[in-house]
């Protein structure tokens, strides 16, 4: 990318922090800021046509991979620490004598790291609801000037121009820094990529829960019933062979009770995780997590389920 186009997406990102971060920042102002981030629309056009070019791209079974449904949580998070513990500590040596080709190192790994450490970020970015895409959107913006300033700052380090390196290097810093923040938001105040049928084992009463005759529930199809509090999908296979599982998807709670039975599998109508029915094993992603699943029982032509002992 041209010098002039790094400098416009960093007036871009600059423009939007100005409109949404008032200043000074005191309590519940930043909050604030993200909540009108979330529900603007203003980037709704450009959020599309990136969202569709994501999704596009033919990854085949690298995309699970990238989703880490294999680790069993999100890989983004993890791959982000390798530019940031290398900026970071890049920071920390040019506050030091003799440092140059060692600082100068650090932002180069920090720099390769970044590339594979986004495409992971876009892949789940990718598959998230409108509100969080649009933080995500503006996290990465903030993330891409971090990685063009260092890129200038490794570029000046090179030519022998250090204090302009070291400049640059700050400002690279200070971009990170709030596209780290921004993505802590999207993380713990949106729950991005959290298991949100993590809570069911804690909820479910323990024992066996009737829930009702089998003659109900018609072969092949997807069922929602209740658990006490709990949504489930109940899907007869055939004769009283009952399988039953969270309704609520792990990856954003889809109601997997609407979504498509095949091949002794169940997916999920939001963003097509799909779960075996058996045990909940998440079998192809975005979604990280399994299911909890029950244990059924026929009693007198009644279905009865008693949620499962991962442990």
């Amino acid at each position: 990318m041209s010098e002039l186009n790094w400098h416009a997406a960093g007036a871009t990102v600059l423009g939007v922090a100005k409109r949404l971060l008032p200043s000074p920042l005191g309590p519940g102002k930043v909050l604030r800021a993200m909540d009108r981030l979330e529900h603007t629309t203003a980037l709704d056009g450009a959020i599309d046509v990136v969202r569709d070019a994501v999704q596009s791209v033919p990854l085949g079974p690298w995309r699970d991979v990238l989703h880490g449904r294999w680790l069993g949580h999100p890989v983004h998070p993890l791959m982000v620490q390798v530019p940031v513990g290398a900026w970071f500590s890049a920071a920390v040596l040019d506050l030091l004598p003799g440092q140059r080709r060692a600082a100068c190192a650090l932002i180069g790994v920090g720099i390769g790291a970044a590339g594979p450490a986004a495409v992971a970020g876009w892949a789940d970015w990718a598959e998230l609801k409108p509100r969080q895409q649009r933080v995500g959107f503006v996290h990465a913006a903030a993330n891409i000037t971090a990685v063009a300033l260092y890129t200038a700052s490794f570029t000046a380090r090179t030519r022998g121009r250090t204090g302009l390196g070291k400049a640059l290097g700050l400002m690279g810093l200070s971009a990170m820094g709030i596209g780290g923040a921004i993505g802590g938001h999207l993380a713990y105040r949106q729950a991005s990529g959290a298991n949100h049928a993590e809570a069911v084992p804690d909820v479910v009463e323990s024992g066996w829960h009737e829930i009702g005759p089998v003659a109900d529930f018609p072969v092949g199809v997807a069922v929602r019933r209740n658990v006490g509090t709990v949504p489930v999908v109940v899907v007869r296979e055939s004769g009283e062979q009952v399988h039953v599982l969270a309704d609520t998807c792990s990856h954003m709670g889809g109601p997997l009770s609407e979504g498509e039975v095949s091949g002794g599998c169940v997916r999920c109508p939001w963003h097509g995780s799909v779960f075996r029915l058996s045990d909940g094993w998440n079998v192809q992603g975005p979604a990280t997590a399994p299911q909890p699943a029950f244990e059924t029982r026929i009693t007198a032509g009644r279905a009865e389920v008693l949620l499962q002992d991962h442990t």
